[in-house]
């Protein structure tokens, strides 16, 4: 019974990690919550009683849900420089639930409309960003470009990647390692609100930053 315990957290892990229709946030979070579950289960088994298993995965998923991530003084420094630097330019600066930096960018100061490189006044944005980043060598970038419905998959699969490699690539140019960021492009297929308006679907054309600093990795416990 322990043992069928701990598989099953284990693969609770890597299920609530991979749902498909989970935004960044929420996977980030389900996996952390899924990861808890397992090492809290194994704490509890190791202690010897099922009862414990149970209890340590419950409470190790609570944990995990946060853990996954650290919030950190520089976390807090380039949040604050972030929100500063995009003071009035329509930017959303905010701590995830998962404690990741979130920087939601508009598409009137990103990229203009069909096109994929990087507008003027967008690149001040990016100086600052790109600076708290070389400051802070230990997190790392998700960058996520999405489209409005305007258009094929065809067309805008391929328009909110090229937007996210355009940012990715404008941050190396910063000194910023390459093998810190990671790029994806949704499309359309997750809007924020409807696309009825022209306004609701300005607002669903926009780029998503995460900076995520792992949390440090915990030594196994002594056998002895």
């Amino acid at each position: 019974m322990r043992n069928k315990i701990i598989v099953s957290s284990i693969l609770v892990a890597f299920t609530l990690g991979g749902c498909a229709n989970m935004t960044e946030t929420q996977k980030g979070t389900a996996k952390g919550a899924g990861i808890g579950a397992g090492v809290g289960a194994v704490v509890g088994a190791i202690a010897g009683n099922t009862r414990g298993a149970v209890i340590g995965a419950a409470v190790g998923a609570a944990a995990g849900g946060v853990a996954g991530n650290v919030w950190t003084k520089r976390q807090e420094e380039q949040k604050r420089q972030m929100e500063e630097a995009t003071a009035g330019t329509g930017v959303a600066v905010t701590q995830t639930a998962d404690n990741r930096l979130k920087l939601d960018i508009p598409s009137d100061i990103s990229f203009a409309v069909g096109r994929a490189d990087v507008q003027p006044n967008f690149r001040a944005i990016l100086d600052t960003f790109a600076n708290g980043l070389v400051t802070n060598p230990n997190s790392n970038v998700t960058i996520i470009g999405h489209t409005d419905s305007t258009g094929s998959d065809a067309v805008n699969n391929p328009l909110s990647l090229n937007r996210a490699a355009s940012v990715r690539d404008y941050l190396t140019s910063k000194r910023v390692a390459s093998n810190r960021i990671t790029i994806d492009g949704r499309g359309s297929r997750e809007p924020l609100v409807a696309n009825d308006t022209a306004a609701n679907k300005a607002k669903n054309r926009r780029v998503e930053i995460f900076v995520a600093e792992p949390a440090p990795a915990v030594a196994p416990a002594s056998n002895k």
